[in-house]
């Protein structure tokens, strides 16, 4: 409806002292019979026109001009009003016949804007970026940007168009805020997060799964250096260890490696099949990049940051370390639930009365393939970590177990040969087994002064097997190799350094030592005997008889 504004000048209901009423122009004071009758004098208002649905001019008055027509309406006509408030006839009679002054809603004008011939490809482009990577997607610079290259005929400041990006993003916040789930006891989110931490001495980023219970605010987490379905089913099944059952229903991100929701469509990978058959779960996905429909796990993931892993927690063994960290949760367990104001611990027992038992026997989380060796005897897992396997397994196919810490190689009757720790990141990583690369330099000694190994070997040693010749380098690498297949790696190294040094370099010397190094170390001070005096008292002059 078009709006119009004109000024008009109104005069307001005169005030007047008893008498015969007789109009005047407003303004005058006269006398009539020795009564004095003043009127007020005019004032200058604001009268709004509008267009009415059969396109008729109309005027439309504010409350007090209305409370004017049906005060005045009492005892004068229409035709009086509309002279004496310069009022067209028919506006005094609509607001005469006028039954309902309830207020109503107002209305948000339309403005017509330069911008509204583009803002459907706007909305187009900002539509397609909710399935893309949420650091991928448009700008209000980026849309401005793109507008000018593309729409022909834009003329629009960046201002008004990152003004309307904004609106329309901030539609669909509102939307979203608006969910309040109700949940129930035994049901869970899981979801992973990420933070530094040193490991054996080196600041690494590694991920963390949280299982969090949104019923009573609890939750636990796992530690890992990824997040793939070893890493899922390894997390849940530690958790499901330690708190004494399953819960009935796991909410997944839809970008978690244990599947993928498509449409209708779900995808699960197929370890995760059988970890979710073995324990017997329910599970459901998010939306794809609609990561608020599981806000629960969303806030432990940053409340777990910032209380439990700052400053950056140090380990050398990680499986260890999540056996600690599923303890800490009770730090946590004692506060207050910030909408039900009780203690987390109480709000957990429902939780806990809703878990499913544990299966009888534990799941073992391991993914075989057959992976094919290079020439060196290594294979390579997740396109970018090779791992050494035995020297006879060059150019073969191989039996690899993947899981969450480690790669198992495994021989032909599915026996463990060598086990690594797994590495995870976007750098080329090589772990070498000690054992499979001496085995192979003991069938090619001249290859010493290129190995790897030989840079692993401390100067002291290092000197005298370079001075070697083949025959002695030989056997000095075969002692090292039965050494690191009985001990580890380290012990034979120090065990050969020390025979060497004390000129006991054979092998039964460097086995002799090993053992020690194993057992009290080289610096522990000889243990005392018993005391054998008595013995020397007893047997002084005593006869040996033949």
């Amino acid at each position: 409806m078009k709006s119009v504004q004109e000024n008009v000048r109104t005069p307001v209901l005169p005030y007047r002292v008893p008498g015969n009423y007789r109009e005047e122009f407003p303004g005058k004071t006269v006398e009539k019979g020795g009564a004095v009758e003043t009127l007020l004098p005019v004032i200058t208002t604001l009268r709004r026109c509008t267009t009415n649905d059969e396109g008729e001019k109309e005027t439309v008055l504010n409350m007090p001009q209305i409370q004017d027509i049906r005060d005045m309406a009492r005892d004068r006509s229409v035709a009086s009003i509309s002279r004496s408030l310069s009022v067209d006839e028919k506006t005094v009679r609509k607001y005469l016949k006028q039954d309902d002054f309830s207020p109503q809603p107002p209305e948000k004008a339309q403005r017509t804007s330069r911008l509204d011939a583009h803002k459907e490809l706007i909305n187009q482009w900002l539509s397609e970026d909710e399935t893309r990577w949420h650091k991928q997607r448009h700008t209000g610079k980026r849309i401005y940007e793109r507008l000018r290259e593309e729409s022909p005929g834009f003329d629009c400041s960046y201002n008004v168009v990152q003004r309307y990006v904004k609106e329309v993003r901030g539609a669909k916040q509102e939307q979203r805020a608006n969910q309040e789930l109700i949940w129930h006891p035994g049901e869970t989110q899981a979801d992973f997060g990420e933070a530094d931490f040193i490991e054996r001495m080196e600041k690494v980023r590694k991920k963390y799964l949280t299982l969090s219970f949104p019923q009573s605010n609890d939750s636990f987490n796992q530690v890992s250096g990824g997040e793939n379905a070893e890493c899922v089913c390894q997390g849940l099944k530690d958790i499901f260890a330690y708190i004494g059952g399953v819960p009935p229903l796991i909410i997944f991100d839809n970008a978690t490696g244990v599947g993928r929701r498509v449409g209708e469509v779900i995808r699960e990978a197929k370890l995760f099949q059988r970890f979710r058959a073995h324990y017997g779960f329910s599970v459901r996905f998010c939306n794809p990049y609609a990561g608020y429909e599981k806000g629960n796990v969303e806030n432990k993931i940053g409340y777990t940051r910032r209380n439990m892993f700052v400053p950056e927690p140090s380990f050398d063994d990680i499986e260890a370390f999540n056996r600690e960290l599923l303890d800490r949760h009770k730090e946590k367990a004692d506060e207050l639930h910030y909408k039900k104001l009780l203690p987390i611990r109480e709000l957990y027992l429902a939780d806990e009365q809703a878990l499913m038992p544990l299966p009888n026997k534990p799941f073992d989380v391991c993914r075989y393939e057959y992976v094919k060796t290079d020439g060196y005897g290594k294979i390579h897992i997740d396109g970018r970590h090779h791992y050494s396997t035995r020297p006879e397994y060059a150019g073969r196919d191989v039996l690899v177990g993947i899981r969450a810490h480690t790669v198992d190689i495994l021989d032909s009757n599915k026996q463990l040969v060598v086990q690594h720790t797994r590495q995870y990141g976007a750098n080329r990583s090589d772990t070498v087994d000690y054992r499979t690369s001496l085995a192979m330099l003991l069938r090619n000694a001249g290859a010493w002064p290129n190995s790897g190994i030989r840079e692993l070997v401390p100067p002291l040693l290092k000197d005298v097997m370079d001075a070697q010749p083949r025959d002695e380098l030989r056997e000095t690498l075969r002692t090292l190799h039965l050494l690191t297949n009985r001990y580890s790696f380290e012990t034979a190294i120090e065990a050969v350094e020390e025979g060497i040094r004390i000129n006991r370099a054979t092998f039964c010397d460097a086995a002799v030592l090993a053992a020690r190094i194993t057992e009290y170390g080289l610096d522990t001070a000889a243990e005392h005997g018993p005391d054998l005096n008595v013995y020397d008292t007893f047997l002084t002059g005593a006869e040996v008889t033949r």
